[in-house]
């Protein structure tokens, strides 16, 4: 690449004085070319000293001073540059011509250097000298430190970002535009109804009222720059996009030093660089006028408060600002939170349903009726003594709230809610993707990890030892590493899942342990308040203590899964983000839900039964559901475990703890930068970048939702308003989300994504699963079906009368085993007591097996279970299928700019066709006698001409007498950019196209 004597002696060492362009910190020391992105190093112990330029002094002990050269001699240009263009020292002390800076690794009178640090600064000078070699620009802080954060700061030139976005196929607009088609009629009346509506919800972004008018998009590239809508060189392209293509040449860039090290992650991994980021737009607090915010502003004020929450999200400025991977998630969360307030609505009207319901309910009456006197059976042994149902009257009313005949249709209702929810989220991406112009582009090629390079470069060497013991040649060398390489990791990684599942259930079966135990204890208490309130307070304890350890083992498993996924070394960033959202997903899905699936599926159905009870360790009974069934339990397990995990990790792991490691962080900086700070001028902006926390991805951010979507989907039958909590914390979450991204994390690099990638399967994936869960919560967790099956087939009226005293069995108190009889038992006064079950009574031959109602409730069970699976998936199917996949008016705006792009590519070859015959034409009439022997070319015989042009259909100057054909390499070697203007251009201007212009 061919780059000007004028352009070609930038500055790399020079004081960023201030600069001339609107923000403060975001350009070079001239003030014109901007920061696109900074590399970040620590200074060690390092001296810098001024030298003459003659100083006999190794190429690689030299900072570099311009973009690609080396300074040759005294009073040379590059001197006279860095003298010139550079600026003053920052004691006023203008530096003289015939100077440059040197960095010595051993300078006379500083404090010597440690080899690992002077290897690695001649890492960053080579590394940096490939940078310029590459065609961007650099500048560094005149002074360097002795210790603390040095900045370099990068810079592409026009020429360069044209090459890299031709290279990663951009999509930039053109100067064509088209109005987008407006629906007439009733559908019109409609949509403008609509906007007037939601004018109150729509962020103030400038430039929003242009909605109506889209500009075609197409490939960068060089040769059709006189196509797209360029204003201005400097804003052609975004800061985000700037910053993404800067990465993509430090990302490819190879360091010889360190054996063929590709990229800056690898550098930074091997501590030669600390970090790498493109700078934020300025501060985000806005001083001035309004209409001057800048993006970042802009997202603040409209986005990332929390007085914005009824405001939809700038989805648009957040992928312009963010990129699109970025973008897709909020966009997502958006989705999903908007989709929840039906839920909300519909679960708010089931409870109140079951509220409305709760005095007409007869099996609830039937409870609390002393008349009935249902004498139940000890809760414990010895201990305990017989209690009466009735007591349990307050459980029986508020199990009812949630087990009712609306239950069901709401489980079914959020089953479709979930199928709703990711089609609707599929036309929604789909949108996104033409809007943001995503629509066919290619992966990019992703370079190897550093983890990867390093164990491989291992293997070459060891191959290599043992090539030169065993003196083989001719051997190929290894490209990447196999199955056997790998086969450690996988063996840990399999042994460690099996070990933090087993931690899992421990942790569970402890609390279960903690339930019996106290459970007993507080029966055995004198105090009789204490006994009437043994199950509110061991349900309640019992879930906090699971909510801590979930909180804990969260923790503990996000660490390990990432230790794990290292382990398995794979080769790129996606394979590693995708195995370790699958070991983190299948680790926190199991420790969040393990106690939840206890209660609904497990608890009470291996209890035993009164003289035959299942013990644990020989003392212990095991816990039995409540007298108006587990739903109950489930539902405070559920409401507890979910509110507490949002609300915590709301709080403190996403509010205080970032906090927290700021203020250490700053504390940390404080000491030894204090003096620094003093004398040094208000910090740049790569300065106050740097301060912030670096971004770490968007695994957690999608596993917290994830997490909750199981909440909301998977057991929402036991608690209708898990979708109206999940609202209240998404509403905060998108603001808290918002305000982390805009003010307290550095700016992410810009990456392009089409999807959302595996997340999409995992949410089909739990939403398939909940239709199962939900079939066999109703089925066999609530009293759903028993309440039918005995309706319908044993009650005598056809009501519901009689149905608590059908489902208790009787039991004789004679058949107590010893010493589990209770202590204060009067000898004939009680001689039978009730217990929850379908079992023959004490007088029949039978006695104590199960009934026969007990095995026509287990079939109606099983077949609730299968017809509720298939209906759901039928109506989610129709569902699916009723809901096309890309919307009618994408489909028909794709097609409209594919035609009009075509029409513009066609115009624009007509008009070169046209140009060159008169370009012919002009030379056969200036030189009538030149080259008698050669073709002419005569009316209609265009299909001559070399190239694609003899495809065109005819153009309008086709025919016309007196067009004669010059030599054919005239045609060849004319370049369009030539024919794109009215006049020849200069020789300057000539050179300068070359390096944009494919000749």
């Amino acid at each position: 690449m061919q780059i000007s004597q004028s352009e070609d002696k930038i500055p790399v060492v020079g004081p960023p004085s201030s600069p001339l362009g609107s923000g403060e910190g975001l350009y070079f020391s001239d003030g014109r070319r901007k920061v696109d992105y900074v590399l970040v190093f620590h200074q060690r112990r390092h001296g810098s000293i001024r030298s003459r330029a003659s100083t006999s002094v190794s190429h690689d002990r030299l900072s570099i001073v311009s973009n690609g050269n080396f300074p040759p001699s005294v009073g040379s240009d590059a001197a006279t540059a860095a003298a010139g263009r550079g600026g003053s020292s920052p004691g006023g002390e203008a530096a003289r011509v015939g100077e440059v800076f040197m960095e010595l690794g051993d300078a006379g009178g500083s404090e010597p250097t440690e080899p690992a640090d002077h290897e690695m600064r001649l890492i960053r000078q080579e590394f940096e000298a490939s940078l310029l070699e590459a065609g961007l620009e650099i500048e560094r802080d005149r002074e360097l430190k002795t210790h603390g954060p040095s900045f370099t700061r990068l810079h592409a030139p026009w020429p360069v970002l044209c090459r890299e976005a031709e290279f990663l196929k951009i999509k930039v607009p053109t100067k064509t535009s088209y109005e987008l088609k407006e629906e007439s009629g009733f559908g019109s009346s409609m949509s403008t109804v609509w906007r007037k509506m939601n004018h109150p919800f729509q962020p103030k972004v400038p430039h929003q009222e242009q909605e109506r008018t889209k500009f075609l998009t197409h490939c960068f590239t060089r040769d059709k720059l006189h196509l797209y809508n360029i204003t201005s060189k400097d804003l052609f392209f975004d800061n985000a996009t700037r910053g993404r293509i800067v990465y993509e040449i430090l990302r490819r860039t190879v360091c010889v030093r360190t054996c063929q090290t590709i990229g800056i992650s690898t550098l930074i991994a091997k501590g030669v660089y600390d970090a790498a980021f493109p700078l934020h737009d300025g501060d985000y607090k806005v001083i001035g006028q309004l209409e001057e915010r800048s993006d970042r502003q802009v997202l603040h004020d409209e986005w990332a408060r929390y007085s914005a929450f009824y405001k939809y999200q700038p989805i648009d400025l957040v992928r312009k600002y963010f990129g699109e991977k970025i973008g897709l998630y909020f966009a997502w969360l958006g989705v999903y939170t908007q989709l929840l307030i039906p839920a909300s609505i519909v679960g708010i009207i089931v409870f109140c349903y079951g509220v409305a319901t709760v005095d007409t309910d007869i099996p609830s009456l039937e409870m609390c009726d002393e008349r009935l006197n249902f004498t139940m059976c000890p809760l414990c042994d010895g201990a305990c003594d017989f209690w009466q149902l009735s007591t349990a009257c307050g459980t029986a009313r508020a199990s009812h709230l949630f087990d009712n005949p609306a239950t069901v249709f709401f489980a079914i209702f959020m089953s479709l809610w979930a199928v709703l929810f990711l089609e609707h989220w599929k036309r929604r991406q789909i949108s996104l993707s033409f809007s943001w112009d995503l629509t066919g582009i290619e992966e990019d090629e992703e370079h190897p990890r550093p983890k990867y390079e390093t164990i491989l470069l291992q293997k070459r060497q060891r191959k290599q030892k043992t090539k030169k013991k065993k003196k083989k040649k001719n051997e190929a060398a290894i490209e990447k590493l196999t199955w056997k390489d790998r086969l450690p990791g996988y063996f840990i990684n399999v042994s460690s899942i099996l070990f933090m599942f087993g931690l899992t259930f421990s942790a569970v079966f402890g609390v279960i342990i903690y339930r019996i135990t106290v459970s007993a204890l507080m029966a055995m208490s004198p105090d009789p308040e204490t006994k009437s309130n043994v199950r509110v307070t061991v349900t309640a304890t019992a879930v906090i203590i699971n909510l801590v350890v979930i909180l804990i083992l969260d923790e503990i498993y996000g660490a390990v899964a990432l230790w794990l996924t290292e382990l398995e070394i794979p080769k790129t960033e996606t394979n590693f983000e995708e195995r370790l959202i699958l070991k983190a997903f299948l680790l926190k899905f199991m420790n969040a839900y393990a106690p939840i699936f206890y209660v609904a599926f497990f608890k009470g159905r291996f209890a035993g039964r009164p003289g035959n009870y299942v013990y644990v360790f020989n003392d212990y009974r095991m816990e039995e559901c409540a007298p108006g069934g587990c739903l109950i339990e489930l539902c405070i397990q559920l409401s507890i475990i979910m509110l507490g995990k949002q609300l915590i990790q709301n709080n403190i792991f996403e509010i205080g703890i970032p906090k927290l490691k700021k203020l250490v962080r700053a504390l940390k900086d404080k000491g030894p930068a204090e003096k620094e700070m003093e004398e040094e001028r208000p910090p740049q902006q790569w300065n106050l970048d740097y301060a912030l926390a670096p971004f770490e991805g968007l695994t957690p951010e999608y596993m917290e939702m994830i997490i909750q979507f199981g909440f909301v989907s998977l057991f929402v039958a036991s608690f209708p308003l898990a979708p109206l909590f999940a609202l209240l914390n998404n509403v905060i979450e998108i603001r808290l989300d918002a305000k982390k991204f805009v003010t307290e994390l550095r700016r992410p690099v810009a990456i392009r994504a089409k999807d959302i990638g595996i997340w999409y399967n995992i949410l089909s994936g739990m939403g398939k699963f909940s239709v199962i869960i939900n079939a066999f919560v109703i089925s066999f967790t609530s009293d759903f079906i028993p309440r039918l099956v005995y309706q319908y087939m044993f009650s005598q009226t056809g009501t519901m009368h009689g149905f608590i005293d059908h489902t208790l069995s009787y039991f004789n108190v004679s058949n107590f085993k010893p010493g589990t009889t209770p202590q204060n038992l009067e000898q004939g006064a009680i001689t039978v007591c009730r217990y929850k079950d379908y079992r023959e009574p004490p007088w029949s031959p039978d006695a104590y097996t199960f009934s026969k109602q007990y095995w026509c409730v287990l079939a109606a069970r099983l077949a609730f279970v299968i017809l509720f699976q298939n209906l759901v998936m039928f109506l989610s199917l129709i569902v699916a299928w009723g809901i096309p996949d890309v919307p009618k008016t994408i489909v028909e705006q794709f097609k409209r700019e594919k035609k009009l792009l075509v029409d513009v590519f066609l115009r624009e070859e007509k008009e070169k066709f046209q140009l060159i015959q008169s370009l012919f034409s002009k030379d056969a009439t200036l030189h009538p006698g030149r080259h008698p022997g050669r073709h002419t070319l005569h009316p209609g015989q265009g299909s001559l001409l070399p190239g694609r042009f003899s495809t065109l259909p005819p153009g309008p100057t086709q025919g016309l007498p007196g067009e004669g054909g010059g030599p054919r390499a005239r045609s060849r070697a004319a370049s369009f950019s030539q024919f794109s203007r009215n006049t020849p251009p200069s020789p300057k201007n000539e050179n300068e196209n070359s390096r944009h212009t494919v000749v």
